[in-house]
């Protein structure tokens, strides 16, 4: 039996709930008329059992039967993890940069 599932690739933009994740997804439109690219983000919430994903991975999302009123999506795998010591930035490191 083949499976049809869609599968999404996008940023963990939040994990704060419990065993929930907010994926945000990109995607590059060409309009009908102007021949412009557009680019829009979509929001899903998706389905982390072990909430092993954190916010800045980037994972791959696998449609799923309803698991709550927003769910429509589990984690599938997790891409890339975040590197943490790129994504904070000190206290310490603001007050050097004068923007008190």
């Amino acid at each position: 039996m083949p499976n049809n599932r869609r599968r999404l690739v996008g940023r963990v933009s939040s994990a704060k709930m419990d065993k929930t994740i907010v994926v945000k997804v990109d995607v590059a439109k060409r309009h009908p008329v102007y021949d412009k690219v557009l680019h829009e983000t979509r929001k899903y919430y998706a389905h982390d059992e072990a909430n092993q994903a954190q916010e800045g991975d980037l994972v791959q999302i696998v449609e799923s039967r309803p698991t709550s009123r927003l769910k429509r999506w589990a984690l599938e795998s997790i891409l890339e993890k975040r590197d943490a010591a790129n994504m904070t930035i000190t206290v310490a490191d603001a007050v050097e940069d004068g923007s008190n």
